[in-house]
């Protein structure tokens, strides 16, 4: 990668892995093309990289295996290992537990 380019200067053509994914594209293993970089003050500056759209290839189809391993993964992450509930959302990681349980005071 060799060429670098200031924030919204950069040429058409490219886009992120997110642009890319609102797209239904995917990179398709081609490294980035461009670097951009946001400059801020008293911090290093922000990077992105940009790969081109016309090598990307469509995002492949989800499977129902792949749908059954999601699920899974995201039930493991909503159930608390502690009270064992499925709480309907994201255990902070930050908590190791649901919140009703972290607020319960320990005996």
């Amino acid at each position: 990668m060799a060429d670098v380019y200031r924030w919204r200067l950069a040429p058409d053509g490219l886009a992120t892995r997110r642009q890319l994914r609102a797209l239904g594209l995917r990179p398709r293993g081609q490294d980035p093309v461009v670097e951009i970089q946001r400059l801020r003050r008293h911090k290093p500056p922000l990077v992105a990289y940009l790969y081109r759209i016309d090598r990307a290839k469509p995002v492949r189809p989800m499977t129902p295996a792949r749908a059954a391993a999601l699920a899974a993964a995201m039930r493991a992450r909503r159930t608390c290992p502690n009270c064992l509930t499925d709480m309907g959302y994201c255990i902070p990681r930050s908590l190791g537990m649901c919140v009703p349980c972290h607020d319960l005071p320990q005996l």
